[in-house]
């Protein structure tokens, strides 16, 4: 038999997704010592093997094996545990973002878009997808920075008192006219919210969301939470169909209004990103030290660069 000589991407591939018999998450370290190599040059060799980070791929890929074992009758309580999430709660959050409805309802397709065709092959195998096409990058970084770095907002609103969230920082502040003034962080907040959701009733024909005034930020981050995993879907798919320039006739505008969606989604990221920074803008003024939002910050975060440090400390 020919020596074929070692596969190193075989072998980086097999420290990525190694199991973990204590049921705990695998760290960048843990992968890399598996692989006899540094963290860092296990993640830049993995990276540029396969277009993914090592953490990135490790959480994607188990999210599809959870997907496929809840179709084939796990509970979500085992199939959290086994994808290596200390909770429930934790991993339906992330599986309602990644594949854009919650565990409780089974995925039509266990695989999620890859930047490289690898994916999850029952039972414990892996498969190459040699025609897959990945979403464009830069519109998949945009749309999950806005979805994440939103998250990250509600996330700090939580410790802001009732009084911080409903004074009045910006006296009349209009983003949009017919969303009416947006002069407090919370007000903001909620918007940032809500035009996903009314754009995704729209998509979807149905009816317009029912609006909570003045609605807490714990509901704020439930709301989120649902909306934020169909919107990536939606997104994927309109790239994977290369449907960008399909028309959505919204009959929730009076008169019915017909919109590109292309356009449909660049308006979405140019007000999102307009709202996030008034948002940090305001907690300036009431005396709160928050970063920029930096997609490059951001990025390098999840391809475990080092970065100057968290953007909401």
């Amino acid at each position: 038999m020919t020596n074929v000589g070692r596969d190193r991407l075989r072998e980086l591939l097999d420290a990525v997704l190694a199991e973990d018999h204590d049921g705990g998450a695998r760290s960048l370290d843990d992968m890399a010592g598996d692989a006899y190599a540094s963290s860092f040059h296990f993640s830049r060799m993995l990276s540029r093997g396969t277009g993914e980070a090592p953490v990135a791929m490790r959480r994607r890929v188990l999210l599809e094996r959870a997907a496929w074992q809840l179709k084939h009758g796990s509970s979500v309580t085992e199939a959290a545990w086994a994808a290596g999430y200390d909770s429930a709660e934790g991993f339906s959050r992330a599986y309602s973002r990644a594949f854009g409805h919650p565990p409780s309802r089974p995925a039509e397709r266990h695989w999620l878009p890859a930047p490289n065709g690898i994916h999850f092959h029952p039972p414990l195998s892996l498969w190459v997808d040699a025609n897959e096409h990945a979403t464009n990058p830069l519109t998949e970084q945009l749309v999950r920075h806005d979805l994440e770095d939103t998250d990250a907002l509600l996330e700090y609103a939580r410790r802001l008192t009732e009084a911080e969230l409903r004074e009045v920082r910006l006296p009349g502040t209009v983003v949009l006219e017919w969303d009416g003034p947006e002069e407090t962080v919370g007000d903001v907040l909620c918007h940032l919210v809500r035009t996903k959701e009314t754009w995704l009733a729209s998509i979807d024909g149905r009816d317009t969301p029912a609006h909570t005034a003045r609605p807490a930020v714990a509901e704020l981050v439930e709301r989120h939470d649902a909306v934020a995993g169909a919107w990536l879907a939606m997104v994927r798919d309109l790239d994977a169909r290369g449907a960008w320039g399909d028309r959505l006739i919204d009959a929730l505008c009076d008169p019915p209004e017909s919109f590109v969606m292309s356009s449909v989604v660049a308006h979405v990221l140019t007000f999102s990103a307009h709202r996030r920074q008034l948002v940090r803008h305001m907690l300036r003024a009431a005396g709160h030290r928050v970063g920029p939002g930096d997609p490059i910050t951001w990025l390098r975060r999840h391809r475990n660069e080092e970065t100057t440090g968290d953007e909401l400390p």
